[in-house]
């Protein structure tokens, strides 16, 4: 892995070993190029560049956005076309953030033994043309889509909207999206605090006719081997089975996909094509090193949702899952790094979860569970000229 990435993970990163050095990251090009110069906005706007985009943006001046806002506990750092902003607080904490893809790579808390330790779980691959791939942490994989079908914009490129706090208390970095011409918008507000990494979303619908709202907050959380975790407060739960959803930000295990099937007894949900790829749109589930699997049968209706019967969840096995009457918090405990993360969601009234399971290497690229404030099985509306606001807490209690 080149040099260059060093600053952005722990020490527990899954690196593969690029056969030349990274010099810049490229993602995927946005549905829309949201413009920060369309706006008139008294708040500041910096505009980032996005590699896919035919419109050319002026270079981050990385030296100028560090004298307005390190005063705030933020450093930036270029990174080829974008740059990644470091949020440290007096206590030891520190969550950093890549932009333009808003992606959060790393979360350390301080722990109660006095030092920091890493909770969320990142992979560095290299494409053959020799681009950087970075997947894992906390992403959000967002579909905005009219009701009668007219349109469907993903927020994928942010910019740099506003910096406000101090390292003494929490620090917020907020980031922004727009579709200016189907007239929406979402603010994605980052923020680290003593305990506690959130992620807000705000979306703003200034159209004449309510939008769907489909997605989810997708976070992988870094664990010793599922075999040694636990889901803990999730007992009398309601949930449906179904394959792992996907982002531009999932890391899943090779295996997994070539087990999808569509059929005509398909559960379909036809507002998530192209947001994520082969998820819930067609929920036929992937039976798990079956012979079923093999041979092509499906999980009865009575196997593809349940009622979770432990309070104690062992995540040893393959799982994936969308629960839909979940507390508002529940705790993932890893006894093999005897650590915990309480997580807790507003505004989302689903939570997926998913485990590799643990046949994969201790410490290794798929030791993580993944966890999802959500609105898959039912979208979210969003009526004309309303405001939307979700939100997704990672919570240390081990200080």
């Amino acid at each position: 892995m080149s040099m260059a990435y060093t600053f952005l993970f722990s020490p527990n990163i899954c690196p593969a070993s690029p056969t030349k050095p990274i010099c810049a990251l490229n993602p995927s090009p946005p549905n829309t190029i949201p413009s920060t110069i369309q706006f008139n906005l008294n708040r500041r706007d910096f505009p980032l560049p996005s590699v896919s985009s035919s419109i050319s943006f002026p270079p981050i001046n990385v030296e100028y956005l560090e004298q307005e806002f390190s005063s705030h506990g933020v450093t930036f750092t270029d990174l080829g076309e974008g740059c990644v902003a470091k949020m440290v607080l007096e206590n030891g904490s520190v969550a950093t953030l890549m932009l333009p893809s808003g992606l959060i790579t790393s979360y350390k808390p301080k722990m109660w033994h006095g030092g920091t330790e890493e909770v969320l779980h990142t992979s560095v691959s290299e494409r053959e043309d020799g681009d950087a791939v970075i997947q894992g942490g906390v992403s959000l994989a967002l579909a905005c889509r009219s009701e009668e079908g007219g349109f469907s914009w993903s927020p994928t490129t942010w910019a740099l909207h506003d910096v406000r706090g101090s390292s003494q208390d929490s620090i917020q970095v907020e980031i922004i999206s727009r579709d200016p011409e189907n007239m929406m918008e979402v603010k994605y507000n980052i923020s680290i605090h003593e305990n506690t990494l959130k992620s807000e979303i705000t979306v703003s619908n200034s159209r004449s006719s309510p939008v769907q709202l489909v997605g989810s907050v997708i976070s992988h959380l870094t664990v010793s081997t599922p075999d040694g975790t636990y889901a803990v407060g999730l007992e009398g739960s309601n949930f449906f089975n179904g394959p792992p959803l996907r982002s531009e930000f999932s890391i899943l295990p090779p295996e997994f996909g070539q087990g999808e099937r569509t059929g005509a007894n398909a559960f379909q949900l036809p507002w998530l094509n192209g947001l994520l790829p082969a998820a819930w749109g067609a929920r036929d589930i992937i039976v798990n090193d079956t012979n079923e699997a093999e041979s092509g049968e499906r999980e009865t209706g009575a196997e593809m949702e349940g009622e979770e019967k432990s309070d104690y969840k062992h995540l040893t096995e393959k799982m994936s899952r969308i629960y839909t009457s979940a507390p508002r918090n529940f705790t993932i405990i890893d006894r093999g790094r005897r650590n915990s993360v309480v997580v807790g969601r507003k505004g989302f009234n689903e939570l997926y979860m998913y485990s590799p399971g643990s046949s994969y290497e201790w410490y290794g690229k798929y030791a993580y569970i993944c966890v999802g404030q959500s609105a898959v099985l039912k979208p979210i509306i969003l009526g004309p000229a309303n405001v939307w606001r979700g939100e997704q807490q990672l919570h240390n209690p081990n200080l």
